[in-house]
């Protein structure tokens, strides 16, 4: 074990990005104060609001790391990392342009066509154009490798068959970026002959069928292509180049606040109704909290300054989300210390509503995006155990 190092820079933070975090603070907090929204846990994959996506589109904060001919605004990932944290502190309804945003954008700006660049990303910048990801399947899951769907080639073009799972927003979408085989894997290498491609939602031949969650959301879906036609300007990138695509996107996916972030809406209520005569058990489990978001936090901005280094961190990436999904499971059974969770929501109080959320979608947070037993493996791999 001697020698292991894991690469978590401490980012240098200079005055724009502060000035840009007090600006969407304060955007934020007028918003709740006239209710443009209601703060909702979990909002980046259950908060859906497409005039307040477009709000944040009129603001320029969507896309904001592109350059300015493809409607962003050339800054640096860092200045995203803000926006994005501040958004999921006070539990914005964010999930409509999120995959768009943080991870199918990056995608078109790297391997799409001009006519992509052009024509999609300023709208998906405006807040008006919605991606999501076609990757897992009901036999694949995290084991993105074996995927099933396929991709043959026609004249002018491509048709796809399969199905993709958990394609969270889909209904809510006009593209989804999809993983399929175009070709049989070479013996030996799994991870061969795999190509994604931009699918419009209102192709013929595709169907999406929402699944509802036990906190009564349809956010995930089940998607299905039969013979779905698409041109072969739809290819992201060269034919083959799919493997290598989806695991630098893993990187944006895996890392960012949302892997811990997700019920600190709760956490932060919680600090505000407290007595300030906190038992010594109390006091404890809250300064526990707080370390483990403060350490989780450390961690995702260096992977934040690694990618605006240009570089891949995979296995930094893999630890935050196998860290931090572990603790925003824990820390809502941390906050029942402080009172009972009552299961009937709607009753007026944000706290009882965001803790009700919280438990319901606590057993996902460890299995969207990889599960955590797949990404101790990457992990493991990454520092020579395996």
């Amino acid at each position: 074990m001697a020698g292991i190092r894991f690469n978590f820079p401490a980012p240098e933070i200079d005055q724009s990005i502060n000035e840009l975090r007090n600006e969407v603070r304060a955007f934020l907090h007028e918003e709740i104060r006239g209710g443009g929204f209601v703060p909702v846990a979990d909002c980046w994959c259950a908060g859906v609001d497409r005039n307040f996506s477009r709000k944040l589109g009129q603001k320029g904060w969507i896309g904001v790391t592109w350059p300015r001919e493809y409607g962003g605004q050339e800054l640096s990932a860092l200045h995203r990392y803000v926006i994005t944290e501040e958004l999921l502190a006070v539990g914005a309804p964010v999930h409509a342009h999120w995959i768009a945003d943080r991870q199918s954008g990056p995608l078109i700006l790297a391997s799409g066509t001009e006519d992509m660049k052009r024509n999609i990303l300023p709208r998906i910048a405006a807040g008006e154009c919605f991606v999501a990801l076609g990757l897992s399947e009901p036999e694949a899951g995290s084991d993105l490798a074996s995927v099933k769907t396929r991709a043959r080639k026609v004249d002018g073009g491509w048709e796809i068959t399969g199905t993709k799972l958990w394609s969270s927003g889909a209904q809510h979408c006009q593209y989804m970026t999809v993983l399929a085989r175009t070709s049989d894997p070479v013996e030996g290498s799994r991870h061969e002959g795999l190509t994604q491609f931009l699918v419009p939602l209102d192709s013929r031949g595709v169907t999406i069928s929402g699944i509802r969650d036990m906190s009564g959301v349809e956010h995930f879906n089940e998607s299905h292509f039969e013979s779905v036609f698409v041109a072969d300007d739809s290819v992201l990138g060269q034919v083959g180049e799919g493997w290598k695509q989806i695991t630098s996107e893993l990187a944006l996916e895996r890392s960012g606040p949302e892997r811990f972030l997700s019920t600190f809406i709760a956490v932060e209520r919680v600090l505000e109704q407290a007595s300030r005569d906190l038992t010594d058990r109390e006091a404890t489990v809250l300064g526990g909290i707080v370390a483990r978001v403060r350490a989780l936090r450390a961690m995702s901005l260096g992977v934040a300054a690694l990618l605006e280094e240009g570089k891949s961190p995979d296995v930094e990436a893999a630890l935050v989300k196998d860290l931090g999904t572990r603790f925003e499971q824990d820390v809502v059974e941390r906050l029942r210390e402080f009172g009972p969770i009552l299961w009937k929501r709607g009753s007026g109080d944000l706290l009882d509503d965001v803790m009700a959320d919280s438990l319901l979608r606590q057993p996902s947070f460890t299995l969207r995006g990889g599960t955590n037993e797949v990404l101790k493996g990457i992990v493991a791999r990454g520092i020579g155990l395996r």
